[in-house]
């Protein structure tokens, strides 16, 4: 929680009128017990009504004043503690969109999802015990056993007794729950990933009637969250009974001790009603501090988890003196690239790369699953940093510019094409969000989306589920080429992302690309032969290393791998774009 403190900082005033304002109300609480001894052995005894009357009057002031000063201590408390949380997850939020794709891997998105939720709001809760019954419940201990022991010194061993045990019981009780706590949220984390897994991926799990199986696994991780919860919860509640066999011991020690020095006169009966009292709130006050405890526990796991996320460094970042803004036509270049994942140990993903790609040429990309080819283009745009060797734009090495210049630069078709909640029309500006209407529907025709937007209900304007869940696997491809291609990106990216459309809607796709994109540089990965087939350069991958590379022409007469590839597909794909 410390590392966290500073997010406190600019509440400072609620923060501490919270804690002052709860100062209040442990004061008022804790003399009240004292003006009511008083009343019992000045006024009843005397029979002085006057002086009752003065004294009841008294505590309801002193208890009016301590309900202002409890639901001041609410409102400041609660407005520290949620804007505190704000900010912490707008701090992560922004720390994870800042993330590299290596870091990315190396947190998993069920994992950052509990983190900005689940952690936060337990955090959250934590701050605002911290500022409410953490400071109440040791003030009312404190000022319980100050104004009881200047009552009466003789009774007061018990408090020296009693405390001192509450208080070891509850440094074991920390010491255990701790690590229980961590192990839960590691558990909750699985458990988000097994929802979300099946959610996203539902219709796989229907289409193989994989319902019971997925019910077991989301079953057993269930099962794991509630025995480590209750581990957990058992050990830290086991304080609450424990505290209180103590305390409740105590108050028989007082009523013993205490009536027997009340028979021989050495102690009056308000004094025992006042140790009762302070007794009573004691009690209440360690029931406050068991879930203090509980909370801080639980508080300090997610803020350990929060903390791993906010200082993960950033394996990319920005130059402290970029380069003036990138200038230039799309040339692209690499010199002897050699790429390998963080703390991988085997062989590089991309060994010794070097190739240069001119403004305006295609370059089509081939090899096996594995053989490296998403990673090398992904080093373009910076989504990956080169362990050796340099990737250069435009002269540049890509290292040298500005993260956002560079990549406004350069548009990216991805594999898994992700459309979000909202319109199509919306989706497609995601790519430019100033562009014309006109300028959209430009980019739809030559992404050869045009045609099934307009047969929707609503055109443009229609609305899309989660992920565009009501479009097909081809037509989402086309929305995300689109929204790239909306950018007029000098750079543009195709990682295997018109595996979904068949050959005749590829092939005119390629076509308009061809008349509409002669000035852009684009890299196109596939699987089909026949989507890169036109390329000016084409790259065989194998391994992470070049195998061949030349023109469709050329390699078919020095590459057997390629020869292999295209016969193996069908002559009759590959005409269908010629």
């Amino acid at each position: 929680m410390i590392k966290l403190a500073r997010f406190l900082k600019p509440y400072m005033p609620s923060a501490i009128a919270a804690p002052l304002l709860m100062f209040l109300d442990a004061l008022m609480d804790t003399y009240l017990p004292r003006l009511t001894a008083d009343i019992v052995d000045v006024g009843i005894a005397n029979r002085d009504l006057d002086y009752v009357l003065r004294m009841g009057a008294l505590m309801v002031l002193m208890a009016f004043a301590g309900v202002v000063g409890s639901a001041g201590c609410a409102v400041f408390s609660a407005m520290a503690a949620q804007c505190f949380g704000r900010d912490v997850r707008s701090a992560l939020f922004r720390k994870v969109q800042g993330f590299s794709f290596a870091n990315l891997d190396k947190f998993d998105g069920a994992s950052l999802i509990t983190r900005m939720t689940n952690d936060i709001t337990q955090i959250q809760q934590t701050v605002m015990m911290m500022l409410r019954m953490m400071v109440r419940a040791p003030l009312i201990i404190i000022a319980s056993i100050v104004t009881a022991y200047s009552l009466n010194r003789d009774l007061a061993f018990v408090f020296w007794i009693a405390v001192p045990l509450v208080a070891v019981i509850m440094i074991i009780v920390m010491k255990i729950g701790f690590p229980l706590f961590i192990a839960t949220q590691d558990k909750l984390d699985r458990l988000n990933l097994i929802v979300r897994e099946n959610l996203a991926g539902i219709r796989v799990v229907k289409a193989f009637v994989r319902e019971s199986q997925e019910k077991e696994k989301f079953g057993a991780a269930n099962e794991n969250l509630k025995k480590i919860s209750v581990r957990s919860l058992t050990a830290v509640m086991a304080l609450f009974p424990a505290s209180m066999t103590i305390m409740n011991l105590a108050v028989v020690a007082v009523l013993w001790f205490g009536g027997m020095r009340v028979s021989a006169g050495s102690v009056s009966t308000g004094v025992i009603m006042a140790y009762i009292s302070y007794m009573a709130q004691i009690l209440l006050s360690l029931a406050m501090l068991s879930l203090v405890i509980a909370g801080i526990s639980r508080g300090n796991a997610s803020a350990g988890r929060i903390s791993e996320v906010l200082e993960a460094a950033d394996d990319i970042t920005n130059p402290i003196t970029p380069c003036a803004a990138i200038t230039g036509s799309g040339e692209v270049e690499f010199r002897n690239v050699v790429f390998r994942y963080p703390e991988s140990t085997g062989d590089p993903v991309l060994a010794n790369l070097s190739f240069s790609v001119k403004k305006g040429e295609t370059v089509g990309i081939l090899g096996q699953t594995g053989a490296g080819k998403t990673t090398l283009a992904g080093l373009i745009p910076r989504l990956y940093d080169a362990a050796s060797g340099a990737v250069l734009v435009n002269g540049r090495d890509v290292r040298e510019y500005d993260l956002e210049d560079l990549r406004k630069r350069i548009g990216v078709v991805l594999q898994q094409s992700v459309l979000f909640t909202g319109t199509i029309k919306e989706n497609i500006k995601w790519g430019n969000p100033r562009a014309t209407d006109d300028e959209a529907e430009a980019a739809a025709r030559t992404a050869q989306a045009h045609d099934f937007i307009i047969r929707q209900e609503n055109g443009y304007d229609a609305e899309l589920g989660q992920a565009g869940v009501n479009l097909s696997g081809g037509q989402k491809q086309r929305v995300a080429i689109a929204r790239a291609l909306l950018k007029k990106p000098e750079i543009l990216i195709f990682d295997d992302s018109t595996s979904s459309l068949d050959t005749m809607t590829e092939a005119r796709l390629q076509k308009a690309m061809r008349k509409d994109l002669r000035e852009c540089t684009k890299f196109i990965i596939a699987q089909r032969i026949s989507a890169v087939m036109e390329a000016d350069k084409i790259i065989m991958l194998e391994s992470g290393e070049i195998t061949a590379m030349g023109s469709h022409r050329q390699l078919m007469e020095t590459s057997a791998a390629y020869r292999e590839i295209y016969f193996s597909q069908g002559k009759d794909e590959a005409l269908a774009h010629e």
